[in-house]
């Protein structure tokens, strides 16, 4: 069993265009969510979202590039590009064929097709673009990393909904533990902040009008987020040999499925998820000092969270910090665990916890240390992150300080 380092970190998100900017956004504690700047949003009730703000494609892609990349594409290869360069490895000869990629989404290219259902459905158009179906596929963002950085090893999707960035870090920390790949590009996007994607949303009921305010008793709802997170997972041994700036280690992963509701969290399936991630990282629940949350500001993720993590840490549980940095960047549905992996690595590396902030009356069914408002600084070994998606899905990865 292989010891697995992350070595590389790239992100575009609500709150900046890469790593250093979203990490300054987390100490002070700063909202990137804001009106929606879409095409009809005066059709729709939700019209707040965490957007990537002073986007420009044209400055990234050209025309050739952006008939094949969908927005959720864009941003995962401009956060595979910081992570890469980050972690200084070249692709080529044997170790691209033993380093792939593994990414979470859960729509895919789900602004192609609302511009395409537009077209067909609204504008009468009989043709649409021969690049359309390659243009929005779950896997595009994976395969076109793999396509543009040479990487020949194992190269899939993961799609579990809010869970999806979680699963597939933990797919691709299996796959350099087992010595099955040395190095890999892991992390997760998404990008449906468009007419559709949100209306959608709008039908289940749980979105709020205004902010999100996790554990928070007057929260009102779960606010979407678009944006990627990327990192390059890599052996530890590889790492070391070649000098490599370490940011912190993965020491376990858990997945367990509710098996109840299509909608509803269990407290139980949480707690199997972060019971199993302590167990495989043999850490008892005292030496956690940091949860990132899955934390989305609605009733019944945040109380059944909360619940799951006492369950869990019993009197370790008024000792460790959690927060959800939801409540700065929104909810990044498949892309938001890798986002939300960036607090973790700052808590671990600089010693800073990110916050919570929007938090106004305390919930007594959410009576833990949940960093309230502003960012706190604290010596922290070991970092649990957390995802519980819709079907029941919880993945739970723990990290450790760098070795």
């Amino acid at each position: 069993m292989r010891r697995v380092v992350i070595t590389g970190a790239g992100t575009i998100n609500p709150l900046g265009h890469s790593v250093d900017a979203t990490l300054e956004a987390f100490r002070e504690g700063r909202c990137g969510i804001g009106p929606l700047d879409i095409r009809d949003v005066d059709r729709l009730a939700i019209r707040i979202g965490g957007q990537v703000r002073e986007y420009d494609a044209d400055a990234r892609f050209n025309r050739q590039q952006q008939a094949l990349y969908d927005r959720f594409t864009q941003f995962t290869l401009i956060a595979a590009e910081e992570a890469i360069r980050q972690s200084g490895l070249t692709f080529s000869g044997e170790l691209a064929a033993e380093a792939g990629v593994v990414l979470g989404t859960s729509g895919g290219g789900l602004n192609t097709q609302d511009e395409n259902y537009r077209a067909v459905y609204e504008e009468g158009k009989n043709r649409v673009h021969p690049f359309i179906v390659p243009k929005l596929m779950n896997n595009a963002a994976a395969s076109h990393v793999s396509m543009t950085h040479n990487l020949k090893g194992p190269s899939f999707t993961v799609a579990t909904a809010c869970a999806s960035s979680n699963h597939a870090m933990g797919q691709a920390f299996w796959l350099v533990r087992s010595g099955a790949a040395r190095a890999m590009i892991t992390g997760g996007s998404e990008s449906m902040l468009c007419f559709g994607g949100v209306k959608a949303w709008e039908g289940l009921r749980v979105m709020s009008r205004d902010a999100c305010r996790p554990f928070s008793a007057n929260r009102n709802g779960m606010v979407q987020g678009e944006g990627a997170g990327v990192f390059v997972f890599e052996e530890y041994e590889h790492a070391k040999k070649r000098g490599a700036e370490i940011l912190a280690e993965i020491v376990g992963f858990s997945m367990s499925s509710d098996a109840s509701d299509i909608v509803m969290p269990s407290q139980q399936g949480a707690a199997r998820a972060i019971q199993g991630a302590l167990r495989d990282a043999r850490l008892s629940p005292d030496q956690v000092g940091y949860i990132n949350a899955h934390g989305t500001g609605t009733a019944a993720n945040d109380k059944t969270e909360c619940a799951a993590v006492a369950n869990v840490f019993g009197a370790s549980a008024d000792d460790v910090m959690i927060s959800s940095t939801k409540s700065m960047h929104g909810h990044l549905i498949g892309g938001t665990g890798a986002v939300e992996l960036l607090a973790c690595i700052m808590a671990l590396r600089d010693g800073v916890i990110a916050p919570t902030i929007g938090y106004e009356e305390p919930d007594p069914e959410c009576a833990l240390d949940v960093v309230p408002n502003e960012a706190r600084e604290a010596k922290v070994d070991f970092t649990l992150s957390n995802a519980f998606a819709f079907g029941g899905l919880n993945a739970v990865l723990a990290l450790g300080r760098a070795p």
